[in-house]
Order: C-alpha cells, then sequence, then structure tokens
C-alpha cells in the first residue's frame, strides 16, 4: 500500500509540474500537451523543424531538474534527444552547431544509463558533425571518464588532424590531458 501510494504521490507531482510549463520560442509561442509536451515537439516538426528549435526545447525541458538524480527526468530527456537525432536529417545539418550540441548532449545522457550506447552516440556525433571542436572534446571527456586514456588522446589527436575548430579548444584539452587532469576543460574554458 505504502509503494502504490509513493507512487500515486510522484504520478500527481509530475502531472501538477507539467501543467506549469509554457515553452516558447522567438518566433512563436506554443501550446503544448501538458503531460508530455508532444504539442510543442508537433509544432517544432510541422514549422521549420530546425536544430535550434529542437535545442532551445531540449534545454528547457533539461531545466526541469536533475537527470543525474532523476531517473523520470532521465528517460524522459532521452525520449526527446532521440526524438529530435531521428527528425534532424545529419546530412542536411552536419555543419549546424546546435545539431552537434543535440548530439552530444543526447551522448552525454545516454553515457549516464548506458556507457556502451553513449560510445555509439559520440561516434555518430564526431562522424557528423567532425568539424566542431567541442564535439570530439566531448567524446575524449567520455572516454577519460571511462578510464580509456589512450582512446582519449587518439580522439583529441586526430581532432586535431582533421582540422576541428577552434584549434586553441582542442591544444587546452591536451594540455590539461597531458597535467594529467580529470577534466579536459574547466567551466570557464568550456
Amino acid at each position: 500500500i505504502t509503494s502504490i501510494m509513493n507512487r500515486v504521490r510522484n504520478l500527481k507531482s509530475k502531472y501538477r509540474n507539467e501543467e506549469n510549463i509554457t515553452d516558447e520560442f522567438n518566433y512563436t509561442k506554443i501550446s503544448a500537451d501538458t503531460t508530455d509536451n508532444s504539442g510543442t515537439v508537433n509544432q517544432i516538426m510541422m514549422t521549420r523543424n530546425n536544430p535550434e528549435d529542437w535545442l532551445c526545447f531540449l534545454l528547457k525541458l533539461e531545466k526541469k531538474g536533475v537527470p543525474q538524480m532523476d531517473v523520470s527526468l532521465l528517460n524522459r530527456l532521452i525520449g526527446r534527444y532521440s526524438q529530435a537525432v531521428t527528425a534532424l536529417p545529419a546530412e542536411k545539418y552536419c555543419q549546424d552547431e546546435s545539431y552537434a550540441r543535440i548530439l552530444v548532449r543526447f551522448a552525454e545522457l545516454k553515457a549516464l544509463q548506458d556507457p556502451e550506447e553513449a560510445r555509439d552516440q559520440f561516434h555518430l556525433a564526431r562522424l557528423n558533425c567532425k568539424k566542431f571542436a567541442f564535439v570530439h572534446v566531448a567524446f575524449a571527456q567520455f572516454e577519460l571518464s571511462q578510464e580509456n586514456e589512450k582512446k582519449c588522446k587518439q580522439i583529441l589527436q586526430k581532432a586535431v588532424e582533421c582540422s576541428a575548430v577552434p584549434l586553441e579548444l582542442l591544444e587546452t584539452a591536451l594540455q590539461n590531458f597531458h597535467l594529467k587532469k580529470k577534466q579536459l576543460l574547466s567551466d570557464e574554458e568550456k
């Protein structure tokens, strides 16, 4: 009975929190389905379906809590990021920074659940958006967190070889790697 009551309280809390949400974009105000934001998602997909709108929506969704502490939020975010990745064709958006950020954040969230799936997502991000240094640094940081120092260094060196920009970001990450820091970039450097 206690378990059932806790579940009911959690569901009530979830729906109460989501009823207070209004998603807004620069170009229009969108009325959203209060339970799963499908109204917002449908609006994004039916209008311009671009990475900037998706990223704006996803970042607002992330502000609702801490995914590392809230499994329900983590699962919802992973589902929405997956939906965004599916809706945005890589061949069209591979040069778009917002698209690259969506791919990287999706991989970072997957890392909280399944490191192997996260690795696949980081590979996908690097393959599709290789011109962005932050994509390579995020993948290298993931490998470093998995204690794969050799792989971390290889990723950073290959990023320099393929002329990812900005080069300074890669140089700083390599320098921090050689200094044996656990974070390739500090918050200020990011």
